[in-house]
């Protein structure tokens, strides 16, 4: 397990921790908050009527709701900042630096995010008073100052998570196919940042409602956070669902290999009639593709140009750019008609 795999895991737990509040906004506060009131509902609403502790409880779970939500964010994004870091192994020094500048955009925004959820309104149980009316500022689930904080860090983040492996990936070896397909997969972020552009909206043009929509749309934007984040990993099970459809244009893996003339393969002899024929280099020439789910993304050595000598590796020096395979291979060939049992027991030892 790596990091990025325990980071989710941690995420996960933020998420049941969202979902529930969420449904607790509607079960126990019956969507209400101490939001969407007027001055002499606020002053004729008794401490000892429901509808009072429904409004205190609604409030104090939409400040949860809130540093929950940030958290679960931060760690999905950490999460795929350390993605990034073993898709790039190998690569540059400044690919790297785009990484740890991400991971540093992500942890600021949230403690920013976090500390505006917790210190915008002071002292802290003004959050959830109903008379006097404390202000939008301590309104949490209309807070301006929140909405307005957290949309703008989420925002931020997703784009530059979105646009941190594009460039790398376009400028790699792999067919367009899988450029555009591992772009919509790692640019799945987008659907996040709608999301919460949609949440926002709704927030603020309906402040009556604000604390039940703040929690329906912030639960449905934890979960397209949570899924866009695990896309990389289940890719591979949706590329088999759809290969029957797509066929080998989404296989994760194509080789051939092109013989020279006069190169003795596995299973069929060098020369016509099936006769044995003499022993000759086997050298040939591979096109590769990586597999997906393992491939890493590669720029100044083009997979299809790397070249496979037959010569055995004990030279002292290689050359960069030339694949070494030495490998014993023993092959038992017998022909349809009858032969003796010396024959039948003789067998052919290639180096290749």
């Amino acid at each position: 397990m790596h990091a990025d795999d325990i980071l989710v895991w941690v995420a996960i737990l933020f998420y049941s921790a969202q979902i529930a509040l969420g449904y607790s906004v509607g079960t126990l506060a019956n969507g209400l908050a101490n939001n969407g009131m007027t001055d002499a509902e606020r002053m004729a609403l008794s401490v000892d009527d429901p509808e009072y502790q429904m409004r205190v409880v609604g409030s104090k779970i939409q400040l949860a709701g809130w540093s929950i939500y940030s958290s679960l964010m931060c760690f999905l994004k950490l999460s795929v900042l350390v993605f990034y870091i073993r898709l790039t192994q190998g690569l540059g020094r400044r690919y790297r630096l785009q990484i740890w500048t991400g991971f540093a955009l992500v942890i600021g925004t949230f403690v920013a995010s976090l500390a505006v959820v917790l210190f915008s309104c002071v002292p802290l149980e003004k959050n959830w008073q109903i008379y006097p009316d404390p202000g939008n500022h301590c309104q949490p689930a209309i807070s301006k100052t929140i909405v307005w904080t957290t949309f703008a860090t989420s925002a931020s983040t997703d784009i530059y998570l979105i646009l941190v492996p594009l460039p790398m990936l376009w400028g790699s070896t792999l067919k367009l196919f899988k450029k555009i397909a591992s772009s919509i997969v790692l640019g799945a972020g987008i659907f996040v940042l709608v999301s919460a552009t949609l949440k926002t909206i709704f927030v603020i043009v309906d402040p009556v409602n604000g604390a039940q929509l703040a929690g329906q749309w912030g639960t449905r934007e934890a979960f397209v956070a949570v899924f866009t984040t695990n896309l990389p990993l289940i890719f591979p099970l949706i590329k088999t669902w759809l290969a029957p459809i797509f066929g080998s244009a989404i296989r994760s893996t194509q080789k051939s290999y092109m013989l020279h003339d006069g190169s003795n393969t596995i299973g069929a002899s060098g020369s016509r009639g099936g006769k044995r024929g003499p022993k000759q280099s086997a050298g040939f020439t591979s096109k590769l593709s990586a597999t997906d789910s393992r491939e890493m993304i590669v720029q100044e050595i083009p997979l299809q140009n790397v070249r496979v000598s037959g010569e055995p590796s004990t030279h002292s020096s290689y050359s960069p750019n030339v694949v070494y395979i030495s490998t014993e291979v023993d092959v038992v060939h017998e022909n349809a008609s009858g032969i003796s049992d010396d024959d039948k027991k003789h067998g052919i030892h290639e180096n290749w």
